[in-house]
């Protein structure tokens, strides 16, 4: 059966995501300064070289112990699903290839139809909840892994359904100082976890907990 995964990077103070990074200032990344504030926390990934390549960012990056942990996400990776705030930011921000290159199960109350993209995504918008996502995850995603993407909402609703097998994080040395937390509403009984794996460089600590 297929390991249901959170693989996301978290701020020192525990937060996914920085104040202001929202649709309402989308457009304006100096508002709160998130666009900085994200830039710090995503920069150790977008100078992998696997990571260049899939978003097309030109030759070069690092290669090496962490450039292989994010291949090994990808490629364990056959479905992925992910709330309407994540969806609404990556349309506008995503390139027209977007990075997923599976089905991806959208958690929106928004009717819509299915909306293929270039490299194999294709966003299916659900509105059935959590659980109707998941089944459809698991079907399609063919054996391999199904990840939740985030945002932090949507992980804390498949934490409370006991649904999720391992949680990836990469605990980055930046403070924000506000924003959207990760464990916020997470409710009993709570989920247990065991380190499985601890790989760290200068940017990033990488941890991997599993179901105990």
């Amino acid at each position: 059966m297929s390991t249901v995964f959170v693989n996301i990077a978290l701020s020192l103070d525990g937060f996914m995501a920085p104040e202001g990074m929202d649709m309402e200032h989308f457009s304006d990344p100096g508002y709160r300064n998130w666009g900085a504030k994200w830039g710090a926390l995503m920069g150790w990934a977008l100078d992998q070289r696997y990571l260049r390549e899939k978003l097309k960012f030109g030759e070069g990056g690092d290669t090496g112990p962490v450039n292989d942990l994010v291949r090994a996400t990808f490629e364990r990776t056959g479905a992925h699903i992910m709330g309407k705030r994540m969806f609404d930011g990556g349309e506008r921000g995503w390139p027209e290839e977007a990075p997923f290159h599976t089905p991806v199960y959208v958690l929106t109350h928004e009717r819509r139809e299915p909306w293929s993209r270039p490299g194999g995504t294709v966003f299916h918008f659900v509105n059935g909840g959590p659980q109707a996502a998941l089944a459809l995850a698991r079907e399609a995603a063919g054996g391999r892994d199904i990840r939740i993407s985030g945002g932090a909402e949507v992980i804390q609703q498949y934490l409370n359904l006991g649904a999720v097998d391992e949680l990836e994080i990469a605990l980055v040395p930046v403070l924000f100082g506000g924003g959207r937390r990760l464990f916020e509403n997470v409710t009993e009984p709570l989920p247990r976890f065991r380190i499985d794996r601890v790989l760290h460089d200068a940017r990033a600590t990488h941890l991997r907990y599993v179901r105990a």
